[in-house]
């Protein structure tokens, strides 16, 4: 099986080659800067058709919050016209796409964990570019998976672990946002989730499958209490010990707003796919075992 993939040197598509290295059978081609440009969504034509792929999987995004609160439109490019023109290509071949969205499409108001037939109410631009994507991929064609995740780390790119464990380096105590809420999710198991979805379109029409899934690790924490995992893990692999306080959100100002509620259901993909995400502690340790070196 051939799949199209956005992006070269993202947390998901980096995960994806690793995971697509150990499966014979699947034939990963990552397209991405400066050849494939989402904020020049005519780029993607020729590469799309040329490549003949199986199934097209959108990862690639504008992912700076806070930037794209000054370059609106660029993040509109890149995070909801890019992804519709691909959905219109997938459409033009007759082939699944797959599109990796995001929980800042939700205000983060609810009481309760977010499932996929909550209205989105976005508050930041990033939020509103990615329902952008969402929408226009809806628009193109009914042969798509959107998978909502949230709060991605791994071993690669840039992420709140990699962060933490370098400001943890020359720091004896960080504060860390206490009151947003959500579900840490291993980029790893995205591409493991991914891979199992590409799969079972490629092979099956039928409409069940296809529509908005929500895709995170199991469990739910804080950054704050995310922050006290990595640390605790991190010592476990001897590093030295690094005391987390907890800070409000209105203590840490940002240009974008966060959604202090993050927390995203897997029922429906578990129900309809089989497929549910590591407890994100069983992910966090493998993880910090390829950062950190295993447990002493």
């Amino acid at each position: 099986m051939r799949i199209l993939v956005t992006g070269k040197e993202g947390q998901v598509d980096t995960s994806l080659q690793a995971l697509a290295d150990t499966q014979p059978d699947i034939e990963l081609i990552r397209i991405g800067l400066p050849e494939a440009d989402l904020s020049r969504p005519e780029t993607l034509d020729s590469l799309v058709r040329g490549a003949r792929p199986d199934v097209i999987v959108s990862s690639a995004a504008y992912t700076a919050v806070d930037k794209a609160e000054s370059e609106a439109d660029l993040a509109q490019r890149i995070n909801g016209d890019g992804p519709g023109r691909l959905a219109q290509l997938a459409a033009e071949l007759n082939i699944p796409i797959l599109h990796l969205s995001t929980d800042y499409v939700f205000a983060g108001d609810k009481d309760g964990v977010y499932d996929e037939d909550d209205t989105p109410a976005p508050v930041s631009v990033y939020g509103k570019t990615k329902l952008s994507g969402e929408d226009q991929i809806r628009a193109a064609t009914p042969n798509h998976v959107v998978l909502r995740t949230a709060w991605v780390y791994s071993p690669y790119g840039n992420n709140f672990v990699k962060t933490m464990l370098r400001l943890g380096e020359t720091r004896d105590e960080i504060n860390v946002v206490a009151d947003q809420h959500g579900c840490p999710t291993y980029a790893p198991e995205i591409a493991r989730a991914l891979l199992a979805v590409a799969r079972k379109v490629a092979a099956d029409a039928d409409p069940g499958l296809r529509g908005v899934f929500h895709l995170t690790g199991e469990g739910e924490t804080t950054w704050a209490g995310f922050a006290r995992g990595i640390f605790e893990g991190a010592g476990k692999r001897g590093r030295k010990p690094v005391a987390v306080n907890d800070i409000p959100t209105s203590a840490y100002p940002t240009p974008a707003s966060r959604p202090a509620n993050s927390r995203l259901s897997g029922k429906k993909l578990k129900n309809v796919y089989g497929l549910s995400l590591d407890p994100w502690r069983v992910s966090l340790a493998e993880c910090l075992d390829q950062l950190c070196g295993p447990e002493i």
